[in-house]
């Protein structure tokens, strides 16, 4: 396997962005939203980690300019607090 071969992500409902650097999920993030959606998964969790907090300003930037999205907040404490997004969609 080497580093240009894509990334296999289960359309699960939860997306793991630990391994992604900002600038990589502006396509990622979309995308797996209209798969969620096509597959009738409206409730979505990104999970982009505490650290600078730049992967969480990305990630709530995309939520924030998609037609798709009904709403985001941070999670509870029990989804991972603020290093994640929860997500509801149309």
């Amino acid at each position: 396997m080497s580093a240009h071969d894509p990334v296999r992500i289960p359309i699960d409902g939860v997306l793991d962005l630990h391994a992604f650097r900002a600038e990589e999920v502006k396509n990622l993030v979309p995308e797996y939203l209209e798969e969620c959606r096509r597959r009738g998964i409206h409730q979505v969790r990104i999970i982009h980690g505490k650290g600078t907090g730049a992967l969480r300003r990305t990630v709530q930037s995309l939520l924030r300019n998609n037609p798709h999205v009904l709403s985001f907040k941070t999670a509870d404490l029990g989804g991972g607090g603020w290093g994640a997004t929860e997500v509801v969609l149309k």
